[in-house]
């Protein structure tokens, strides 16, 4: 297996190492540890034992994205750029890679995904789950290798390569997927449940996805309420009316 594809495989368990003092800094250099002995294979252990040691510094940011760092770090230590300047490169991959993440991740792919699989599931019923859970990882793994190869591609120009790539465009856009994909699963799903239910219900849970789709246009909640949070009360309030009801 090739330096890359074993960094690539550590990178997926990145934070197994994490740690208080270190938060994802040991797991870092973990992955980073392929790609640098066979970077230094013609030279001194203790070159490439200081090069690892440097990648297990303090580094807190996204998981998904950590392959960003490892790839610049390493680049950087290919071109012997000074043990200080690496340093510096860390602790700015850090903040960016980290909001980056949370916007396209966490608030944006993951309530995306979760929103979609509860309108498959009255098509795939319970399937619809390992399927979507399938699309993540897949998705998860893709994006952690374009991460590597960008670090590696651009060294310490990768804040500016990063900055012009599709990533800041559709972290913005996967927040408003999700925001869609909870509201259109929460109707889909009170229309599953409710098949065979009183008209009252219905008219219930019907109210209830109108009101809600409502606050999901209104510009005065679009900064302060995030898509999984519309779903996670829709659905509770669907189905205390389901229970109250029939």
């Amino acid at each position: 297996m090739s330096p890359r594809w074993q960094s690539l495989i550590r990178l997926l368990g990145v934070q197994a190492s994490w740690t208080y003092e270190r938060m994802s800094g040991i797991g870092l250099a973990h992955a980073a540890a392929p790609l640098l002995r066979d970077l230094f294979r013609d030279h001194s252990p203790e070159r490439r034992r200081a090069a690892v040691a440097r990648s297990a510094e303090y580094f807190n940011s996204h998981p998904y994205l950590a392959g960003v760092a490892v790839g610049a770090v390493v680049k950087a230590e290919y071109e012997d750029v000074p043990s200080l300047t690496i340093s510096r490169l860390r602790t700015a991959l850090s903040g960016p890679l980290g909001a980056l993440g949370d916007q396209l991740i966490w608030a944006g792919e993951v309530p995306a995904l979760m929103g979609l699989s509860l309108a498959s599931v009255p098509l795939l019923g319970w399937w619809a789950v390992p399927v979507l859970l399938v699309i993540h990882n897949v998705l998860r793994l893709r994006l952690t290798l374009w991460g590597l190869d960008l670090g590696l591609r651009e060294g310490l120009k990768v804040g500016a390569a990063l900055e012009q790539s599709w990533l800041p465009r559709v972290a913005g856009l996967a927040q408003r997927l999700a925001a869609f994909a909870v509201g259109f699963g929460t109707i889909v799903v009170a229309g599953w449940l409710l098949d065979g239910r009183s008209d009252a219900t219905r008219l219930g849970v019907a109210g209830i996805a109108v009101a809600g789709l409502l606050l999901l246009l209104s510009v005065a909640t679009r900064t302060r309420v995030t898509g999984i949070r519309y779903g996670l009360v829709l659905i509770g309030l669907s189905l205390l009316v389901i229970g109250g009801l029939q």
